[in-house]
Formats: C-alpha cells, sequence, structure tokens
C-alpha cells in the first residue's frame, strides 16, 4: 500500500491534477468578490468548496500514507507543513463575522501553487534565505533615511513645512523621494521657494519663511536618490541573487538525494566500482596494445636481411 501511495504521490499526473485544483481555488475565490453572483450561486459555489477542501486532504492523506510506518515524517518538508496549516485551518468552525478569516484561508490555497511549481519554489526560497542579509541593507537604508531627514527638517523646515516640518513628515517625504514619485516637485519647492513654486492657494498660509536654495537642493535631494535609489536597492537585487544562487544550489542537492534515494542515481560505492571496472578496462587496452608494439618489433627483427 505504501509503495502504491508513493507512486501516486510522485507522479506527474497527480501533481498536474493539484496544481489545476489549486487553480480552480483560486478561481472560486475571485468569483466570492462579486456579492450579487455568489449570492446567485451559493449552493453551487459551497459545494465546489467542499469539493476542492476534499482533494486537498486527500492529498495530505496520500503523501502521509506514502511515508509508511512513519507518516511523521511528511512534516519534515517545511512545504508540506505549510500545506497541511492551509487545510486544517479550513476545518476550524467560523461563523458569523469570522466568516471573513474563513475567506482569507482560502485565498491561502492560491499559496500552494508555490508548492506545486518548482521554479516559484526556488523563488520563494532565494527570498527566505535573503531576508537575514536584507535586513543589513534594510538598517543602512533606514540609517540613510534618518540622516537625510534631520539634515532635511533643519535645512528646509522653515521654507517647507508641508513635508519637512518635522522629523517623521521628513522620512514620509523621502520615502516619496525615493520612490521618485514627483520627486521633483518637493526638489523645486526649495529651490524656488514656497512662495513661488509648489504651494497653492490652499496652503500657501502655510508658506510664511519662504528661502530658495538654489545649490543646496539640488545636491540634497540628487545625492538622496542616487543613494537611496540606485546604490540601495541594488545592494537589494545583489542580495536576492545570492540567496537565488544558494536556493537553486538546495534543490539540486534535493533533487540528487531524491534520485538517489529512488535508486535512480547510483551511490558514491557503485560510482566506486564503475571507476574501478572502466580502470581495468582502460589497463587490459594499454596491455594489448603494449603486446602488439611487441610482437610487431620481434617480427621485424626476425626478418633477414637482403643480399645485396
Amino acid at each position: 500500500m505504501t509503495t502504491i501511495l508513493r507512486k501516486i504521490a510522485e507522479s506527474t499526473l497527480f501533481q498536474v491534477s493539484i496544481t489545476l485544483v489549486i487553480l480552480f481555488a483560486g478561481f472560486l475565490v475571485g468569483v466570492e468578490t462579486y456579492p450579487a453572483l455568489a449570492q446567485r450561486h451559493a449552493s453551487l459555489l459551497h459545494m465546489l468548496d467542499r469539493l476542492v477542501l476534499a482533494i486537498f486532504t486527500l492529498e495530505v492523506v496520500i503523501k502521509m500514507g506514502a511515508e509508511g510506518r512513519r507518516p511523521l515524517n511528511y512534516f519534515k518538508d517545511g512545504w508540506n507543513t505549510f500545506d497541511f496549516i492551509i487545510v486544517a485551518a479550513c476545518f476550524l468552525p467560523f461563523s458569523g463575522q469570522a466568516i471573513t478569516v474563513l475567506r482569507l484561508l482560502r485565498l491561502l490555497r492560491v499559496l500552494k501553487l508555490v508548492r506545486a511549481l518548482p521554479k516559484l519554489q526556488i523563488l520563494v526560497s532565494a527570498l527566505l534565505k535573503s531576508i537575514p542579509s536584507m535586513g543589513y541593507v534594510t538598517l543602512l537604508l533606514v540609517m540613510l533615511f534618518y540622516v537625510y531627514a534631520v539634515a532635511a527638517v533643519f535645512l528646509f523646515g522653515t521654507n517647507d513645512p508641508l513635508h519637512f516640518s518635522n522629523l517623521e513628515n521628513a522620512m514620509l517625504s523621502l520615502f516619496r523621494v525615493v520612490t521618485l514619485e514627483d520627486w521633483t516637485d518637493i526638489m523645486y519647492i526649495n529651490m524656488y521657494g514656497c512662495d513661488q513654486y509648489g504651494y497653492g492657494a490652499e496652503s500657501l498660509a502655510a508658506c510664511v519663511a519662504p528661502s530658495a536654495a538654489p545649490l543646496l537642493s539640488p545636491f540634497f535631494f540628487v545625492s538622496f536618490v542616487l543613494i537611496g535609489t540606485m546604490v540601495i536597492m541594488n545592494l537589494f537585487v545583489g542580495v536576492i541573487m545570492s540567496g537565488m544562487d544558494e536556493a537553486q544550489a538546495e534543490a539540486a542537492r534535493e533533487r540528487e538525494e531524491e534520485l538517489r534515494r529512488k535508486g535512480e542515481l547510483p551511490s558514491v560505492g557503485d560510482e566506486f566500482i564503475e571507476l574501478e571496472k572502466q580502470l581495468e578496462e582502460l589497463q587490459a587496452a594499454v596491455q594489448n596494445v603494449h603486446r602488439r608494439i611487441t610482437d610487431q618489433r620481434a617480427s621485424l627483427v626476425s626478418i633477414p636481411p637482403r643480399a645485396s
């Protein structure tokens, strides 16, 4: 029985079927965002949702049964644990306002697609592996924001109180700058003064002390954009790429171990035996060539010389 369940769990047809069911589950959740359509076909949607849940439950049972006498080995894989939590949570009793939680749990079924597609799984693994390094890059970015925000309050707080009146307002404005969302407007306000640019009739009352900084403002904001957008973001990309390499190497190792466990990949001992066999064949071939050369030399020596 265990062998049959293992063959089912590892078959391509089973994996493709589960992937299609995940896509169908995502479609059902999308239909529920249209209240009129959901109410009109409430019974049908409920029946289909029960069917999807039954299929996902059957998937868990098959994979646990494929582990034989150690079904808890199913939870050694983090993705299996993730699938089990999603399925188990859908069996919890929800009613009234808590039905929204159930809908959100149904939405999480779409994330099972990550488990079904190995390439997506590698991407998610790369992001998870990048989190520690991304934390240091984020810390560097926060320090950059803090330094520039404090400087902006001192330099532009009186001229541009809408954006740099205090520290938190300045950090929010700098976040707008680093996302390149109309960041030039903020730069021009401080280049020409709030009385000349940016402050309309509704906000002109806040412009009580206009002062232009035609050189300092471009240097300040352009340097922040270059450092925050070009340098820091490239650091994030580099960290993620490094995590991608680690995730791909780990996936290759897991694939090799799986093939070896199935017997489709020779073990280290089998490889040594195969190498010894090839070495013996090579030695036999060398001896054969050496014997032929020796025989040819002997035949040349035995030929009598011609009479002159």
